[in-house]
C-alpha cells in the first residue's frame, strides 16, 4: 500500500497532456511569423543603407557628420516608443490572443513604412519634412514593440520541444533576408541611378515596396489559428473564472489577476530575475545586430572613407553569411543546448571585437571582408538561438507581455541607440576602435546573463505540456513518464526502508514480522 501511494505522488503524463503538432500548421505559423520580421528588417536595411541620402534629403543644412547623427537620431527615436508598444501589445496578446495582435502590428508597420516613400523633402516644405519622417518612425517603433516578442512567442508555442531551436531560427532567418533584400535593393539603385538620382527620387522606391510585402504578410497572418498553448491557457482561465463561486460570477481576486495591471504587477514581482536575464541576452544580440547592420555601412563610408558600393557589398555579404548559417546554429542549439552557444559567443565577442575592427579599418576588400566575416559569425551565434531561448524564460499566461517588456526595454536603451552612440563617440573621440569597445562591453554583459540562464533545449515551455511531432513520440513519452514514476517510487521506497543504502541498520517490512 505504501508503495502504491508513493507511485501516485509522482505525477505521470497522460495522452491528453502531450500535444502532437501538425506539420503543415507549424510550417504556416513559422512562415507567417518570419514574414513579419522580413518586413520589419527590410525597412531597417533600407534606412541604414540610405542614412547618408536621407540625411541630405531631410537635414540638408547640416554638415555630413551632423546629417548622419540626425538621421540615426530619427532612427533611434523609433526605439524610444518601442517599450510603450510592448506595454500595450504584450499584455493584450496574453489576453486576446497572439494572432490578433500580430495582425494589427503588421498593418501598422507596413502602412507607416509605405508612407515614408510619399514624404516631401526639406526643400519642399522645410522643417515639417523631418517632423513627418519622425512621426512615421514613431508609428513604426510603436507597432514593432509587439512584433518580435509576439512572433517568437507564436513560433515557440507551435514548435515541438526537440526542434524549437531550429524552427525558431527561421524567424531571424526572415530578419536577415529582409535586411539583405532592403540593402540589396539600395545597392542596385545606387549602381544604376548614381548618387544624384538616388537623392532626387530613387530613395523612395524601397519604401514603396513595403506596401505589397505588408499585404502579403497580413493575409498570411489572418489565416493562422491561435497556438495550442494559448488555447489551453485560455480554457484553464475560463474554467477558473467559472468556478469563482457557485453561480458562475467572476471571482474579484481572479479578475484582478487576469487584468492588464494584474499581469504587469505579476511580471515585475515574480519574474524580475527572468526579465533581467532576458534583457542581458537581448542587449548582447541587438548591440551586435545593429552595430553590423545599421552602423557598419555608415562607419565604413563616412568614417573610413570607403566607397558606398564597397561598404554596401561587404555588409551585404556578411548578411548573406548569416542567412546561410542561421538555421544550422538553430539546429545545433537543439542538440548542444542554448547556454553553450550564448556562452561561447559572448567570450568570442570579448576576444575578437577589436581584431575584427582592426581588419575593417585596413581598407581595401580582403582584410575588411575577414573582419566582417568575424562579426557575422559572432552575430549568428546569438541570432540563431535567441528566438528559442527568450520565450522559454516565462510562463504561458505572461509570456507575450513579459517578453515584450524585457525585449523592448533592452532594445530601446541599448540596441536601437547603438548607431547613434557609436557615431557620436567616434565623432567626438576620433577613435575608430570605439565600436569594438562597445561590442566588448555587450559581450561581458551577455556572459554574465548566460551564467544565470537555465538550459531549456528539448524541454516543454513553462506553463505548457510537452509538444512532440508524431503520435508515436507521444506514446513513447507517456510510457517513459510512467517508467520514471515507477523508478522514483522504488527509489523512495528503498530510502525509506534502507536509509543507509543497505549498509546500516535500516529495517524492511519483513523485519517487522
Amino acid at each position: 500500500m505504501v508503495r502504491t501511494l508513493l507511485r501516485q505522488r509522482k505525477k505521470t503524463l497522460s495522452a491528453a497532456d502531450v500535444t502532437v503538432s501538425d506539420r503543415p500548421t507549424v510550417r504556416r505559423a513559422v512562415t507567417a511569423a518570419a514574414l513579419g520580421n522580413t518586413m520589419e528588417w527590410f525597412d531597417f536595411g533600407v534606412y541604414a543603407y540610405l542614412a547618408g541620402t536621407i540625411g541630405k534629403v531631410f537635414f540638408p543644412s547640416s554638415s555630413p557628420g551632423a546629417q548622419v547623427v540626425s538621421t540615426f537620431a530619427t532612427f533611434a527615436a523609433a526605439f524610444l516608443v518601442r517599450p510603450l508598444g510592448g506595454l500595450v501589445f504584450g499584455p493584450l496578446g496574453d489576453r486576446v490572443g497572439r494572432q490578433r495582435v500580430l495582425a494589427a502590428t503588421m498593418i501598422m508597420m507596413a502602412a507607416s513604412t509605405f508612407a515614408v516613400g510619399f514624404l516631401p523633402s526639406y526643400a519642399s516644405i522645410g522643417f515639417a519634412a523631418p517632423l513627418l519622417l519622425l512621426l512615421c518612425r514613431l508609428v513604426q517603433g510603436f507597432s514593432t514593440g509587439g512584433e518580435y516578442a509576439g512572433a517568437t512567442t507564436y513560433i515557440a508555442e507551435y514548435a515541438p520541444d526537440q526542434r524549437r531551436g531550429f524552427l525558431g531560427s527561421w524567424l531571424d532567418f526572415g530578419t536577415f533576408v529582409g535586411y539583405s533584400l532592403g540593402s540589396g535593393l539600395v545597392t542596385v539603385l545606387t549602381l544604376t541611378l548614381g548618387a544624384d538620382g538616388l537623392e532626387s527620387w530613387g530613395w523612395r522606391i524601397p519604401f514603396f515596396v513595403a506596401g505589397p510585402l505588408g499585404l502579403i504578410g497580413l493575409y498570411m497572418r489572418l489565416k493562422l489559428e491561435e497556438t495550442p498553448a494559448f488555447q489551453q491557457e485560455a480554457a484553464n482561465e475560463a474554467a477558473a473564472r467559472g468556478a469563482g463561486d457557485g453561480d458562475g460570477d467572476t471571482d474579484p481576486v481572479e479578475a484582478a489577476r487576469q487584468s492588464g495591471k494584474g499581469r504587469l504587477r505579476e511580471i515585475f514581482a515574480r519574474h524580475w530575475q527572468a526579465l533581467l536575464i532576458c534583457m542581458g541576452l537581448v542587449l548582447l544580440y541587438n548591440v551586435t545586430n545593429y552595430m553590423v547592420t545599421s552602423y557598419l555601412p555608415t562607419f565604413m563610408t563616412v568614417t573610413l572613407g570607403e566607397s558606398d558600393t564597397t561598404a554596401q557589398l561587404l555588409v551585404l555579404g556578411t548578411m548573406l553569411l548569416v542567412v546561410v548559417a542561421i538555421t544550422v546554429v538553430g539546429r545545433s542549439s537543439d542538440r548542444w543546448g542554448r547556454r553553450p552557444l550564448f556562452m561561447g559567443g559572448s567570450i568570442a565577442m570579448i576576444v575578437l571585437a577589436v581584431p575584427a575592427f582592426l581588419l575593417i579599418r585596413e581598407g581595401g576588400i580582403l582584410l575588411p571582408a575577414f573582419g566582417c566575416v568575424i562579426l557575422g559569425l559572432l552575430l549568428v551565434c546569438f541570432a540563431g538561438t535567441a528566438a528559442a531561448t527568450l520565450p522559454a524564460l516565462f510562463p504561458t499566461r505572461l509570456r507575450y507581455g513579459a517578453l515584450s517588456i524585457a525585449y523592448n526595454l533592452s532594445v530601446s536603451v541599448f540596441g536601437g541607440t547603438t548607431p547613434l552612440f557609436a557615431s557620436f563617440l567616434v565623432d567626438k573621440t576620433g577613435n575608430t576602435l570605439v565600436p569594438a569597445f562597445y561590442l566588448m562591453v555587450a559581450g561581458l554583459i551577455g556572459l554574465v546573463s548566460t551564467f544565470f540562464l537555465y538550459e531549456t533545449a528539448g524541454r516543454p515551455l513553462r506553463g505548457s505540456g510537452p509538444m512532440v511531432e508524431t503520435s508515436d513520440e507521444a506514446r513513447a513519452l507517456v510510457a517513459r513518464s510512467r517508467t520514471d514514476a515507477g523508478r522514483h517510487a522504488r527509489d523512495v521506497w528503498l530510502r525509506l526502508w534502507h536509509p543507509l543504502g543497505g549498509r546500516g541498520r535500516g529495517r524492511t517490512p519483513r523485519d517487522k514480522d
